[in-house]
């Protein structure tokens, strides 16, 4: 199991103060808590693609680059990179770039995103979001596996004899996700490619995000291994010793947020999906019920800096997930979990499984006997 946190970078005043941070103080937060992330001992960092206000995080791979000059171990990956509105030969290039930046600890979500007007800012029509998804990602991972691609599509111009460059790392793209919280067709798409598929069950009730992965999961057995498949999931917390005070400290957050403010009660949306907030057993065990409705799954994010919570605040409980949280999800995980469950994919394994796949042998270690 891979543990993580991720962020939609948005520009959101502090009900409690007033105060709303500039673009580069929440830029600058964003940074802070990846290197927490890893300093507390977690997997993964990924941030969200946005290009309207109040959200800030509209390069993704420049800020994931920063990050990467300034850490050693931590996987740096997309929350959403938008693959309906972005040019998929760009896509290719910048990531390939960032994943020799990154000694290869770098994997992508695809998403369609959920605001509308970005669709014409970027010349295209929001009314073919699945097509465009389909045909951007087709033409991806083209790029990435042929050295010399021709191709012809309905949404951009053709390319003849096209290379992209830099090619990926070790001759292996970046691992992709497929996110969605409600199109059958991308759960479709991620089975077919072989890919894995995040359900960012932060929003609504478990049922709907079940039914995506038990069919992402069929369709995976239909083109391959059922138990080959790679599932992530989102997920909500907040934290503090007892409960009572993490209620009272995060209610304001809650009722004022953008997303969700004004809308249920904290106590009903807690019930009604992920979002925990109590004590650090109440997130462990709300956590672990994930597998009964999801089975064993591969990647587990949370988001943890939202709705205008100050940066302190934020890295107080990363502490309290890295120390607390997160080691005990890991052995409680680990418990049952068969054998040919696979791991949460890194780059390492990707190179191991495709030199697995065509008979390559890893190179012999100078001065080995082996």
């Amino acid at each position: 199991m891979q543990f993580g946190i991720f962020t939609v970078g948005d520009v959101t005043p502090d009900p409690t103060t007033g105060k709303t941070p500039s673009e580069q103080e929440r830029i600058k937060a964003m940074v802070a808590i990846a290197l927490k992330a890893e300093e507390v001992g977690l997997d993964v960092f990924a941030t969200g693609e946005h290009h309207n206000p109040p959200f800030v995080p509209s390069s993704p791979t420049t800020m994931l680059g920063y990050i990467a000059a300034r850490t050693e171990r931590i996987i740096l990956s997309t929350a959403t990179t938008l693959i309906t509105t972005n040019d998929p030969v760009k896509i290719a290039e910048d990531f390939a770039m960032l994943q020799h930046l990154a000694d290869g600890r770098v994997d992508v979500m695809m998403g369609r995103g959920n605001t509308g007007p970005v669709y014409p800012w970027f010349g295209q029509d929001i009314r073919q979001g699945i097509p465009l998804a389909v045909e951007h990602y087709a033409l991806l991972h083209q790029l990435w596996r042929e050295d010399v691609v021709d191709w012809q599509g309905k949404f951009r111009t053709p390319l003849q004899s096209f290379t992209s460059t830099p090619r990926p790392l070790d001759g292996v793209p970046p691992f992709v996700w497929h996110g969605s919280i409600r199109s059958p067709e991308i759960a479709e798409q991620a089975a077919y490619y072989g890919d894995g598929f995040f359900a960012n069950n932060i929003f609504w009730p478990k049922d709907h995000y079940i039914r995506l992965i038990e069919l992402y999961r069929e369709r995976f057995a239909h083109y391959g291994t059922a138990e080959q498949a790679i599932v992530g999931l989102g997920g909500q917390v907040f934290m503090r010793k007892n409960s009572q005070d993490a209620v009272r400290e995060f209610r304001p957050y809650f009722d004022n947020a953008p997303v969700y403010g004004h809308g249920p009660s904290l106590e009903d949306f807690t019930e009604q999906t992920p979002l925990t907030v109590g004590s650090p057993q109440e997130v462990i065990d709300k956590t672990l019920t994930f597998r009964d409705s999801f089975g064993d799954y591969q990647r587990q994010l949370f988001l943890m800096d939202h709705a205008g919570l100050p940066l302190k605040t934020v890295l107080e409980q990363l502490d309290i997930l890295g120390e607390e949280v997160v080691p005990v999800l890991r052995k409680e995980f680990a418990v049952g979990r068969p054998s040919q469950v696979p791991d949460g994919p890194t780059h390492r394994s990707l190179v191991a499984q495709r030199d697995a796949e065509t008979g390559d042998q890893p190179p012999v270690p100078a001065g080995s006997s082996a």
